[in-house]
C-alpha cells in the first residue's frame, strides 16, 4: 500500500467529515422530536393514534433506507408541477434537505421503539412515590418519567446514533459530497478503492469511537447511584476506630 497516499486520501475526506456529522446529527436531532411523538401515540392507548403510528414504524423499519432516499429525491421529482404549486419544491429540488428528511423519517421509527421501551421500563412504584409527594401530569413527567426513561434508552439509543452515522454515507447517492461522495469522486479519479476505502472506513471508526465514548459519559453522568463510593483512606478509617 502506498501510505503517502492514504495520508493525502485522509487529509481529502476529512474535508467530509463536517457534512457527514451536520447529516447525522440534524436527522437525529429532528427524528428524536418525532420518535417522542410517536412513542406517545403509541402509549396513548386511542386507537386513532396507536394505529398510524404502528403503521409508520412498520412502513420505516420495514423498508431499506436506501429506497427511502431514492422515493423521496427521484420519486417526489416526478410531482415538480405540484410541489410547485404547493410551495415545496425549494424544498425538495435540494439534495441537502431531501437527505435530511429520508434519514429523519428513518431514524424515528426505530428511535421510537427505543423510547416506548424506555418509558415503560420506569418502575410503576417510583412513579406512584411521587404522585404521593404531589407530583403529577407534566412535573410528573419531567422531573420522574422522562428522566429515567433517558436513561434506561440510552445505550439502545445511542447504537441508534452510531447507526445514523454510519447511514449518511448513503447520501452520496444523491450527490451529496460526505466523506463517502468524496470518497467514490475520489475513486473515479484513481482507481484506487481499496486504499480509498480503508481510509473512508478508519474515519467512520474514529467518528464512532468519539460519539461512544460521549454517550458513555452521559451515561455515567445520568447514572450517579451506579457509581462506585469513594475508597476510604486508612488514616481517616484509623481515626473513626
Amino acid at each position: 500500500m502506498d501510505f503517502a497516499f492514504m495520508r493525502d486520501t485522509f487529509l481529502t475526506l476529512m474535508g467530509g467529515v463536517p457534512l457527514t456529522l451536520n447529516l447525522a446529527f440534524m436527522s437525529v436531532a429532528l427524528g428524536a422530536v418525532l420518535a417522542m411523538l410517536l412513542a406517545l401515540m403509541r402509549m396513548s392507548r386511542v386507537k386513532v393514534l396507536d394505529w398510524p403510528a404502528q403503521a409508520y414504524v412498520f412502513v420505516f423499519r420495514g423498508t431499506p433506507l436506501l429506497v427511502q432516499i431514492f422515493l423521496i429525491y427521484y420519486g417526489l421529482g416526478q410531482f415538480r408541477p405540484t410541489l410547485q404549486e404547493w410551495g415545496l419544491w425549494t424544498f425538495f429540488r435540494e439534495p441537502y434537505w431531501c437527505a435530511v428528511l429520508a434519514l429523519t423519517l428513518n431514524t424515528a421509527a426505530y428511535a421510537s421503539e427505543i423510547m416506548r421501551g424506555g418509558l415503560q421500563s420506569v418502575p410503576h412504584n417510583q412513579v406512584e412515590a411521587a404522585r404521593a409527594c404531589g407530583m403529577s401530569g407534566l412535573l410528573l413527567f419531567r422531573r420522574i418519567v422522562f428522566p429515567i426513561a433517558v436513561r434506561q434508552a440510552l445505550p439502545a439509543y445511542g447504537s441508534e446514533i452510531i447507526l445514523m452515522v454510519k447511514a449518511t454515507s448513503l447520501a452520496s447517492i444523491i450527490t451529496m459530497m460526505e466523506v463517502t461522495g468524496l470518497a467514490a469522486k475520489l475513486i473515479s479519479q484513481t482507481f484506487r478503492a481499496v486504499e480509498v476505502f480503508i481510509v473512508a472506513g478508519l474515519i467512520y471508526l474514529i467518528l464512532n469511537f468519539i460519539i461512544t465514548r460521549i454517550i458513555m459519559a452521559i451515561e455515567w453522568w445520568l447514572s450517579p447511584h451506579l457509581r462506585r463510593p469513594p475508597a476510604i483512606e486508612p488514616r481517616l478509617e484509623a481515626a473513626h476506630v
